[in-house]
């Protein structure tokens, strides 16, 4: 009987821990040279919303844990106005992580950092950015007003620095 109950109870822990959409969603990819991205808007980790604006120059996305994890680790070594002075907004796709993972621990965690991450929490909102993309590499998008001009991939913190201060 109680490995009955602690089966029943690990069971129940993993449908909760599970994405609601596991199907892998096919739309147009959002990232693409000549492409107006002037109309998005997204929720940073304290839920507001930001709008890309024609100041922007830089997106960076990080659309997997690793590249996060590079990403953050570089920022909070930075001023807090950093990205706001280069530009650049930064773009986390939280979206693979269980729902139960994301609220009780990413989520939090994304609140102590003095830099603003702009979410992509849902498998839907996430599908246009990651559509062409690789997703295991940081993506740098380069804009003019509003309008994507170049997409790069790097992967380490030196030259996430220098795609963000080199104009």
């Amino acid at each position: 009987m109680k490995h009955l109950l602690l089966a029943f109870t690990v069971a129940l822990l993993m449908i909760g821990c599970s994405s609601k959409n596991e199907e892998s969603l096919t739309v147009a990819p959002k990232i693409v040279v000549g492409k107006n991205i002037l109309d998005t808007t997204l929720q940073d980790q304290f839920e507001k919303e930001h709008t890309i604006q024609e100041s922007t120059t830089k997106l960076i996305l990080a659309l997997d844990k690793e590249s996060a994890h590079i990403c953050n680790d570089f920022f909070v070594t930075q001023a807090a106005d950093y990205l706001r002075k280069n530009n650049t907004q930064f773009i986390a796709d939280v979206s693979e992580a269980p729902s139960l993972i994301r609220s009780m621990f990413i989520l939090p965690g994304l609140k102590e950092f003095k830099h603003k991450v702009l979410l992509l929490d849902t498998k839907e909102k996430a599908a246009p950015f990651r559509s062409g993309l690789d997703t295991q590499k940081i993506t740098v998008v380069g804009l003019r007003k509003g309008v994507i001009e170049k997409i790069t991939t790097i992967s380490t913190v030196e030259e996430l620095q220098k795609a963000i201060e080199n104009n």
